[in-house]
């Protein structure tokens, strides 16, 4: 069965600067792959035969790089924003979505099972599924707890907080593009929010595994050093050229 993605790669990447000022972000190496290969080797690995690139900041270099996607095995092809339209929006521009398709920004390092989440999401006739995972953050300082006389009544030494959060992947039914507007800005966000003002189901699925996006200078850093660690986890066609 044939599958599609839409990789997410026009973001500017200004949280990662200054890196981003001379590559686009989905191009930011991690080893020897920029980032956005090691998700096309993932997708294709995982029977992922047609990939869109949604591109708008230095487009060209990005289909510079990855033309048609032969050397993958698979097909590539790119949908230009005119202008920034957000996470959701770029999808109304691309005319020829399947019944299924799986959405995901270009700068994720994980080792999600990809064909699981297409699987479940099709199989239970979900119309919006989102991958999540667990995000723990150390406050950096002691939180002082104030009442209205400020007087102090609680205090923790940097305390730890949990957050189930997006992991930027995500599959969905062209049933959903009825609630994304044609030409504007339109996130994630946005339409999480719509969908709950129609009260339309959006299901979300743990992942237990590892995640990472490498948005901020730190965790670019930390996901180079995963990486490089452990490619076998991230790269079943690394695996089998590491054999022969």
């Amino acid at each position: 069965m044939s599958k599609r993605a839409v990789i997410l790669a026009g973001g500017v990447g200004s949280r990662l600067r200054p890196y981003t000022v001379v590559l686009p972000k989905p191009l930011m190496p991690i080893g020897e792959y920029p980032i956005l290969e090691v998700v096309i080797r993932q997708l294709a690995d995982h029977g992922f035969d047609h990939v869109t690139l949604a591109v708008n900041h230095q487009a060209d270099i990005i289909k510079s790089y990855f033309n048609s996607g032969k050397k993958w095995g698979i097909t590539i092809d790119y949908s230009l924003e005119k202008q920034v339209l957000g996470t959701m929006g770029p999808l109304k521009l691309i005319k020829d979505l399947p019944e299924n398709f799986l959405v995901m920004n270009g700068d994720v390092l994980t080792d999600l099972d990809y064909s699981s989440m297409y699987r479940r999401h099709v199989e239970t006739g979900q119309l919006f599924s989102i991958s999540s995972s667990i995000r723990i953050e150390r406050s950096e300082f002691g939180v002082l707890k104030v009442d209205s006389n400020n007087l102090l009544y609680g205090f923790q030494e940097k305390p730890i907080v949990s957050y189930n959060v997006s992991m930027g992947i995500y599959m969905l039914s062209r049933e959903v593009l009825q609630y994304i507007p044609d030409d504007q800005p339109f996130g994630f966000d946005d339409l999480m929010l719509r969908l709950m003002e129609v009260e339309r189901d959006v299901y979300v699925g743990s992942h237990d595994g590892y995640w990472l996006d490498i948005g901020r200078p730190d965790d670019y850093m930390k996901a180079i050093d995963m990486f490089e660690d452990n490619k076998e986890m991230f790269l079943k066609t690394y695996v089998e050229s590491s054999a022969l």
